[in-house]
C-alpha cells in the first residue's frame, strides 16, 4: 500500500489549522499518562493489566497529596516528577519551611509552570501546617470506601459459545467454552490516605463457569489484602496479596513497570518496596505476608509468599494427580475449557526474601535476597534456545542496588547473581546539564545463563536474560514551547532466542518534538525506527535463519481544548515494515477523539472514530482508548476498516456513578475476525461494558 506524501501534508495542515483557532488556556495532564501506557502496548505482546499504574493518580485526584508532609515515595507514585525534582522539593521544604502556596514551587530548581500544572490536580498545600495524628476513630470516620461492579461482553457470538451436539463435545471436550460469555469483575477497597488499605478484587473471564461446575465458589480469580503504611517506625505491613519491588528490578520485582518511552529520561526504576495488590493479573503478585521497618537510616524488609500458579504440565502422578514436571508457566489466566482447567493452580510456588537499604536524602544502597522453591521440576522443551534457561525446582538471587544524586547528576544501578553463579548488571546516569538540556545513559549486561523469575529491569527482551545493550537519550528545550526528546538503544542477544535461531542484535531509535503553545494545546511529531532479528518467514528455505526486520513509524498527534468542557484529539500515523526478499507492509491510521467533561454536569463522555488501512499484522498500529475507570483498552489496528467507541459516565449521586462503553471494529476486507474459539463470523467485532462505582 502506497501513501501519497501530499495526503500526509494536507492532513497535518488540517490538524494544525483546526487548533490555531483555539485560545482557551486550561491545564491538562491526562495526555502525559496516556502516552506512557500507549508506548507500553507498542512494546509488549502481552495482555497487561494497567490498574496499579493509574490507581494512585485516581486516588490523589480525589484525595490530593499534602506537599508539606509528602514523602519521596509518595511523590514518586504520581509518575509526573523525576528524582531531581523530588529531591529539590524536599530539600527546599527542609531548608525554608513548609509551603504556603503551591506556586512557591516555581522557586525550586526543575519546577516550571508546566510541571506545576501537571501535578496540580493531585496535590495540595494546606493552611493547617500541623500534621494530624492518626487515630482509629479518624480511620473509620474519614476513610474512603469504593465498590465496583463491572460486566463486559462481546456482542457477536464467538465460536466457543455456539451450540454443539453431545457427539461433538464427546469427541472434543475442548471445542466449546464451559461458561457464559460475560466477563464479570467486582472490587471493594477501604482506604485511609496512604496509611491503611484493605479490600478484595474478583474476576470471571468470558467463557469461565460462574457458581457452577468447576467454579462453584463463583469467581475464577480472587485477591485480597490488608496493609498498613508509614505508622511510626513501621514502614509497611502487607497481609494477603501484595507486590514487592526493589532497586532497578533486576534481582526482584513483582508487578508491572514502565519500559522505554518517548520520555528519554525515563530509564530508571524506583522500587516502592511492599505495596498492596489490587489488579486481576493472575501471576505478577505475592500471597502471604511482608513487612518493612525504618530504623534510623536503615530500612529492613522481609517477605514470604506461598501460592498456587498455573503451568503447562509435562508429567502427572497417576494416583495423586500432582504434577511431577512442567515445561513452562501458563500466564494466560484463562480457564474456559477442560484443557485449560487442567493447567489451573497445579504447582505450588514458595518465594521468600528480604531487602536491607541504607537511605539518606541523596544516597541509597540496598541489598536484596530472594529464594524460589517449586513443588515440581521445570523441564523446558529440548530446544537450542533453552540451553541456558533455568530448570529444576529452586533458585536464589542476590543483588546490590544503588542510587546517588550529586548536584545535577543521578547515578543508579544494580548487580545481581543467581544460584548457578551467573551475573546480570545494569547501570545508568541521568544528567541535568542545564535547565533546558538533559542526558541519560543506561548500560546492561544480562548473562545468557542468569536465572530470574520475578524481574523487570529495563531492556529490550521481555525477561532480563541473554542481553547486552547501551541506551543513550537526550531531552532539550531549544526554544520556548518546543521540547525535543530522543534516544537510541542498541543491543545484542549473545545466545539464541525463541524464533531467532542464532545470536542476533538490533536497535531502537526515536525522536519526538513537542510543541505546547498554551496550556490548552499539546502536539507532537514522532519518528521511530526499530530493527529486530527474526527467523525468516514467507520464504521457502531448508534451514531457518534470522533476518533483520525494520519497522518505521511516523505519528502526528494533537490534543487541544475548545472550551473548559471539550477536549479534542487528532492523530495521523503511518508505518512501514520491511524485511529482505519480502514485500513491504505499510499502513496508516487517522482518528478523531471528542472528550466532554463539564465542570458542573452529571454526564461526561469520550468518543472516537478512526479509519485504518494496513497490509498485515506486522504493520499494526496501537492507539490508547479512554475506557471506564480502572479498565484499559489499547487495541492493535490492523487490516482495513474503522474503529469507533463511546464511553459515557453519569453521576447518579455524589456517591454513585455509572459507566457505559460500546466499541466496534468494522473490517472492510474480512468475513470473519479472531481465531480458534474466539472466532466471529462477519466483518464486525464489538463489545459493551457496564460499570457501577459506589463511594461511601
Amino acid at each position: 500500500m502506497k501513501v501519497s506524501p501530499l495526503i500526509i501534508f494536507l492532513l497535518l495542515c488540517f490538524c494544525y489549522k483546526t487548533v490555531t483557532a483555539q485560545v482557551v488556556d486550561d491545564p491538562s495532564n491526562q495526555n502525559t499518562i496516556e502516552k506512557k501506557i500507549e508506548n507500553l502496548a507498542e512494546n509488549s505482546s502481552e495482555d497487561i493489566d494497567y490498574t496499579n499504574i493509574l490507581e494512585n493518580l485516581a486516588f490523589y485526584q480525589e484525595h490530593p497529596l499534602e506537599l508539606n508532609t509528602a514523602r519521596a515515595d509518595e511523590l514518586e507514585l504520581l509518575l509526573l516528577l523525576n528524582d531531581f525534582q523530588i529531591a529539590n522539593l524536599i530539600s527546599h521544604r527542609d531548608k525554608y519551611g513548609k509551603f504556603l502556596s503551591i506556586y512557591e514551587l516555581q522557586a525550586i530548581e526543575g519546577f516550571d509552570l508546566g510541571t506545576i500544572y501537571r501535578i496540580l490536580p493531585y496535590v495540595k498545600v494546606s493552611r493547617d501546617l500541623n500534621r494530624l495524628n492518626i487515630s482509629l476513630k479518624d480511620v473509620f470516620k474519614y476513610a474512603s470506601n469504593e465498590l465496583f461492579l463491572r460486566v463486559t461482553q462481546n456482542i457477536e457470538e464467538q465460536k466457543g459459545f455456539s451450540p454443539a451436539t453431545e457427539e461433538e463435545l464427546l469427541a472434543n471436550p475442548n471445542s466449546r467454552f464451559l461458561g457464559s460469555p460475560q466477563r464479570v469483575f467486582t472490587r471493594y477497597r477501604f482506604r485511609y490516605g496512604t496509611y491503611v488499605s484493605a479490600g478484595f478484587t474478583a474476576e470471571k473471564d468470558a467463557g469461565e463457569e460462574f457458581f457452577k461446575g468447576s467454579q462453584k465458589q463463583g469467581f475464577d480469580f480472587m485477591t485480597g489484602h490488608f496493609a498498613l503504611r508509614n505508622i511510626g517506625k513501621l514502614k509497611s505491613v502487607n497481609i494477603g496479596d501484595y507486590q514487592a519491588q526493589f532497586g532497578q528490578g533486576l534481582t526482584f520485582w513483582s508487578g508491572f513497570a514502565f519500559g522505554k518511552t518517548a520520555d528519554a529520561m525515563n530509564i530508571k526504576r524506583t522500587g516502592q518496596g511492599l505495596r498492596p495488590y489490587t489488579s486481576v493479573n493472575e501471576n505478577l503478585f505475592l500471597r502471604g505476608i511482608g513487612t518493612s521497618w525504618s530504623l534510623g537510616n536503615f530500612e529492613i524488609t522481609a517477605f514470604g509468599s506461598d501460592k498456587k500458579v498455573n503451568t503447562n504440565a509435562n508429567a502427572v502422578d497417576s494416583l495423586s494427580q500432582d504434577i511431577q514436571s512442567f515445561s513452562s508457566f501458563n500466564l494466560s489466566g484463562f480457564h474456559r475449557t477442560p484443557g485449560e482447567l487442567q493447567d489451573k493452580a497445579n504447582l505450588r510456588e514458595q518465594v521468600y526474601g528480604g531487602h536491607i537499604a541504607f537511605k539518606k536524602r541523596t544516597l541509597e544502597i540496598g541489598v536484596t535476597g530472594v529464594n524460589y522453591n517449586y513443588s515440581a521440576d521445570l523441564q523446558r522443551s529440548n530446544q537450542p534456545y533453552n540451553e541456558f534457561e533455568f530448570q529444576g525446582r529452586k533458585n536464589t538471587n542476590l543483588g546490590l542496588d544503588y542510587n546517588y544524586i550529586i548536584r545535577n547528576f543521578n547515578l543508579f544501578g544494580e548487580v545481581s547473581r543467581s544460584s548457578n553463579g551467573s551475573f546480570a548488571t545494569t547501570h545508568g546516569l541521568i544528567a541535568s546539564l542545564d535547565p533546558n538540556f538533559s542526558l541519560s545513559v543506561l548500560y546492561r549486561n544480562f548473562s545468557r545463563s542468569y536465572h530470574t523469575i520475578y524481574s523487570a529491569a529495563i531492556g529490550e527482551g521481555t525477561r532480563n536474560i541473554n542481553e547486552k545493550g547501551i541506551y543513550l537519550g537526550l531531552q532539550a528545550k531549544p526554544i520556548k514551547y518546543i521540547t525535543v526528546s530522543a534516544y537510541i538503544d542498541r543491543w545484542e542477544f549473545p545466545w539464541l532466542r525463541y524464533l531467532v535461531d542464532a545470536p542476533s542484535g538490533g536497535y531502537d531509535g526515536l525522536i519526538q518534538v513537542n510543541y505546547t503553545p498554551s496550556k490548552a494545546v499539546d502536539m507532537y511529531f514522532r519518528y521511530r525506527d526499530r530493527s529486530r532479528a527474526r527467523n525468516v518467514s514467507g520464504i521457502e528455505t531448508v534451514i531457518d535463519y534470522p533476518i533483520g526486520q525494520l519497522q518505521q513509524n511516523y505519528r502526528f498527534d494533537i490534543v487541544y481544548k475548545i472550551s473548559p468542557s471539550f477536549r479534542l484529539r487528532n492523530r495521523v500515523e503511518f508505518v512501514n515494515f520491511s524485511q529482505p526478499n519480502v514485500a513491504n507492509q505499510q499502513g496508516f491510521m487517522i482518528l478523531q477523539d471528542v472528550v466532554y467533561k463539564p465542570l458542573s454536569q452529571p454526564i461526561s463522555f469520550s468518543f472516537r472514530y478512526a479509519l485504518f488501512d494496513t497490509d498485515g499484522f506486522n504493520a499494526r498500529i496501537y492507539a490508547y482508548e479512554n475506557d471506564v475507570l480502572y479498565s484499559f483498552s489499547i487495541p492493535a489496528y490492523s487490516d482495513k476498516g474503522s474503529r469507533t467507541y463511546l464511553t459515557v459516565k453519569y453521576d447518579l449521586t455524589r456517591k454513585i456513578d455509572v459507566w457505559f462503553r460500546y466499541a466496534q471494529f468494522f473490517y472492510a476486507n474480512r468475513n470473519s475476525t479472531g481465531s480458534g474459539l474466539t472466532a466471529v463470523d462477519g466483518p464486525t467485532r464489538s463489545d459493551y461494558r457496564i460499570q457501577v462505582r459506589i463511594s461511601f
